[in-house]
């Protein structure tokens, strides 16, 4: 274990002796923070504050070929205009790569994880994965790296979604852990730091949702604690599409912050608050957090641009 990782690893037991509710808004630096991440982090930041819990920031940013010049900075200096206080350092994850690095060997050394040499050509449009080279022994050098899933359904029940179950081997098959380029990808990165980092509160898009599964198997090859999940339901454009980078969704107009702060808790169906610093705002948003009144579908009615 790496001392970075012994580090992270005592910061989270001294964490977890709290035992309250953490929770977290880790955006991707793949273009500027959009409406609909706006929405996220009001959520994320109301439901931790209400349950007297700490709320971090992380910046999920490890595939650096993705990285949008400017966005990283775009997403610091939204945190500040909105007045959200985070309860500790913002973290980015590409200066952590050693420690996903020490969790893959330590998957390796448990027979978690192979080496898998097959190309998206020679996968072809299958989207769920036969198992080509679980048994071929690989090198992991230079190759993908994929993590073994059973033929199990694993189930969770969103605060806000209702019960969601899948059975990974039927669904998806092996996933990859590490492209053959190098980049760590998202499923590993996230639940090795929301463990590091002491979380017990997800609260996030509900594009995210079939992600969940695949995390809790990861957590539970790791036997990391469970989490308590809520997926919001997403802002559209006035194409039907999700906000999102690649839909070129408007960055957001800091000097608008209170306005937007206003608008997202009435995306969320929160009591009215009144125009003030965003500080004010959410301290009376807060005070009257209610997830009861959230939509409980997958998408928002409404255009948000």
């Amino acid at each position: 274990m790496s001392a970075k990782h012994s580090l992270a690893l005592a910061q989270r037991q001294s964490d977890a002796l709290l035992n309250r509710y953490s929770g977290r808004f880790a955006p991707s630096p793949t273009g500027p923070l959009h409406f609909g991440s706006l929405i996220t982090a009001v959520a994320s930041y109301c439901d931790a504050r209400a349950h007297q819990g700490r709320w971090v920031v992380r910046i999920e940013d490890t595939d650096i070929p993705r990285i949008y010049p400017g966005s990283e900075a775009h997403i610091l200096r939204s945190i500040d205009a909105f007045q959200f206080e985070p309860d500790a350092e913002i973290i980015f994850q590409k200066d952590r790569l050693d420690l996903y690095e020490s969790v893959l060997e330590q998957l390796h050394a448990q027979g978690w994880v192979y080496a898998c040499q097959c190309t998206r050509k020679m996968l072809g449009s299958n989207h769920i994965y036969q198992g080509t080279c679980r048994d071929l022994g690989l090198a992991l050098k230079d190759q993908a790296i994929r993590v073994k899933v059973d033929a199990q359904e694993i189930c969770f029940t969103d605060r806000l979604q209702g019960t969601h179950c899948s059975n990974l081997s039927q669904d998806l098959g092996d996933f990859v852990l590490k492209r053959r380029d190098g980049i760590i990808n998202y499923q590993l990165a996230v639940v090795v730091d929301d463990y590091l980092q002491g979380m017990t509160h997800v609260v996030r898009g509900a594009d995210l949702l079939d992600n969940t599964e695949r995390q809790i198997w990861l957590g539970q090859l790791l036997d990391y604690p469970k989490l308590e999940y809520m997926h919001l339901p997403l802002a559209m454009n006035d194409q039907g599409q999700k906000l999102s980078k690649q839909n070129m969704a408007q960055a957001l107009d800091l000097n608008q912050a209170p306005q937007l702060l206003q608008q997202a808790l009435q995306a969320l169906h929160q009591a009215p608050v009144d125009l003030d610093a965003p500080r004010i705002m959410l301290q009376q948003a807060i005070a009257q957090w209610d997830i009861e009144q959230i939509p409980k579908g997958t998408t928002l009615k409404g255009i948000f641009l």
